[in-house]
């Protein structure tokens, strides 16, 4: 006799009994339990196991397999201790009276550290005919004290802003400090660092001139371009903490993004050999004789400015210690630690440029012919990265033509018909690499004129179902123009959880999202137990800055959510890029907790 049949059994006798003696009669003979009369359950830690102490009233009892132990704060972590014999009724396994149920302590501790929150979880019935929903009862414990490493690489791989700015509260200096430089390290990482490399490396080599530039001069250069970007992160966190200002989406606006991209296509045509870029020589004599006496003839000052620009045009997407920092400093008004936590995080992004300095002055080799290959090597980045800030304010049929004459050129500069067949092997392998780059730039080609808008799929007016472009461009404008209403009524229409993406298309990291993690199969599995919402907040209106600030959200992408019954859970909140496996294990967590 399955549990299920039992149930229904037990609900027909039990209105059996309403229709033979009457409703009021009914009541006096049929008295159920509450659950917390029903079942007392009790967890004390007693030396290195806990003690869960399960006790049944009178005629009660509990299935076996729907018994379950589980962590839940700080994450979710299912336990698996050994149960009691079990004895059988009606086929299944069942507990009466009570049982004793002791799990390892060894068996969390080596999951969670620090303080964590027990959850037990039972399903029960009375022999008098009813069975009760799952009833569940959790127990805090403070655990073993996490120590610094463990701290920090709990965090490390922590999405959420709030718990972030949490720990900017609750920690030492030193550990903020600490934890704040590593986070630099991991962002150093992404691809939104990446332009920063190329833009140094052509400041070091239009330097050198003629000559190899020595280790101290490169390394300064470098040095010089990173505190710059530092200082011009922390001054944009600090006061974007203290009076809400987004300064990063200010400099997001179209005059300023194509005045920017003009300075780098100046800058490519510099290194291609046309022009020389320099102070005026009043100037530069006026530099030299206030700076230092090697004669930078006023490129450290050109240096830091590039630094500053870097940080506020090309610089990291949002993420999450960025928006921690500026979360602790809207909250607490403490510019100082926030700064600090900025600042240091900021230098740690910048190692790899400083190593980038290092290597210019150590392994560059001699003078030669072979320096102006590379000024033009940098110069085609340049112009690259031109493209890619024109991108976020051109159509995307346009921004393809652009890349798809930027790969075609190169490949033409490169030799790609040239037919001499006395070139040596090296140089073959440049031209098939030239030719390759022609391919991809004819493929673009095609794919503006057909009306794609992705580098990465230049083809998908071909390969899309009949009608799927038409229902992505209407999705598209439906995305835009969010209200708190708005959003807040298509949440409590939803009978699922829900998963709001913020995102802008002038935000790298957010087309990322959309490349790689919500297409994922894994993902999109996941994705099916939710209502999935996207707003674009590109336009920037007074009434996207207000969704932004009710939820306490910094620039984008930001990830939240939202239960079945439409309470939002900012425990769950995510900031920045996420990849497809932990993004689909995340959305696993918030489906059992919401279904709990």
């Amino acid at each position: 006799m399955t549990k299920l049949f039992k149930q229904l059994l037990a609900t027909l006798l039990f209105f059996t009994a309403f229709s033979h003696a009457g409703f009021s009669s009914a009541l006096k003979k049929q008295k159920f339990l509450d659950p917390e009369d029903a079942f007392k359950i009790t967890a004390v830690q007693k030396g290195d196991t806990i003690e869960t102490q399960i006790t049944l009233a009178d005629k009660i009892h509990i299935y076996r397999n729907d018994l379950k132990f589980r962590i839940v704060k700080p994450k979710t972590v299912v336990l698996k201790p050994k149960l009691p014999p079990a004895h059988d009724f009606d086929g299944d396994k069942v507990y009466e009276k009570g049982l004793t149920v002791k799990i390892p302590v060894s068996d969390i501790t080596s999951k969670v550290k620090g303080g964590y929150t027990l959850e037990v979880e039972l399903v029960g019935c009375s022999d008098a005919g009813i069975c009760y929903q799952p009833f569940r009862k959790r127990f805090d414990f403070k655990g073993e004290a996490a120590g610094v490493f463990d701290k920090i690489s709990s965090l490390t791989h922590e999405g959420n802003t709030a718990k972030i700015a949490d720990v900017l509260g609750s920690e030492s200096s030193l550990f903020i400090v600490l934890l704040f430089f590593i986070f630099g390290l991991l962002l150093a990482l992404t691809p939104c660092v990446f332009p920063m490399i190329p833009i140094l490396s052509s400041i070091i080599v239009s330097q050198s001139g003629s000559g190899k530039p020595s280790v101290a001069k490169a390394f300064f250069t470098s040095l010089v371009y990173v505190i710059a970007m530092a200082l011009t992160y922390t001054v944009v966190g600090v006061v974007a903490g203290l009076v809400g200002a987004d300064i990063q989406t200010a400099m997001q606006n179209p005059w300023v993004l194509t005045v920017f991209a003009a300075m780098f296509v100046a800058l490519a045509f510099s290194l291609f050999g046309y022009y020389e870029i320099g102070l005026p020589a009043s100037w530069q004599s006026r530099l030299s004789r206030a700076s230092d006496e090697a004669g930078q003839k006023g490129g450290f000052v050109g240096t830091a400015v590039m630094g500053v620009l870097s940080a506020l045009i090309v610089g990291p997407c949002v993420a999450p210690p960025l928006g921690g920092a500026v979360l602790f400093i809207s909250h607490t008004g403490d510019a100082l630690l926030g700064g600090v936590a900025l600042f240091v995080m900021s230098i740690g992004m910048g190692m790899p440029l400083l190593l980038v300095g290092i290597g210019a002055g150590k392994f560059m080799p001699k003078p030669g012919g072979w320096m102006s290959v590379v000024s033009q090597v940098f110069g085609v980045m340049m112009l690259g990265l031109a493209i890619f800030m024109l991108g976020r304010v051109l159509p995307n049929g346009v921004t393809l033509m652009l890349w798809s004459l930027l790969f075609m050129g190169s490949a033409l500069y490169m030799g790609v018909f040239d037919g001499s067949d006395k070139k040596p092997g090296a140089k073959k392998l440049v031209q098939l690499f030239a030719v390759v780059l022609m391919l991809y730039g004819a493929s673009l080609f095609v794919g503006a004129l057909s009306g794609a808008g992705s580098i990465f799929r230049p083809f998908e007016r071909f390969t899309a179902p009949k009608g799927a472009v038409i229902a992505a461009t209407e999705a598209k404008n439906n995305h835009r123009g969010y209200t708190i209403a708005r959003l807040l009524k298509e949440v409590a229409a939803s009978d699922k959880p829900v998963v709001v993406d913020f995102g802008k298309e002038s935000c790298t990291a957010c087309k990322e999202l959309e490349e790689i993690t919500f297409p994922n199969p894994k993902v999109k599995e996941q994705l099916k137990k939710f209502t999935f919402i996207k707003v674009d907040v590109t336009d920037n209106t007074d009434e996207e800055k207000a969704l932004l600030k009710k939820y306490e959200l910094f620039g984008t992408p930001n990830i939240i959510f939202f239960d079945k019954n439409g309470k939002f859970l900012p425990e769950k909140s995510l900031t920045g890029f996420i990849k497809p496996q932990e993004f689909a294990d995340h959305l696993k967590r918030v489906d059992e907790e919401s279904a709990r």
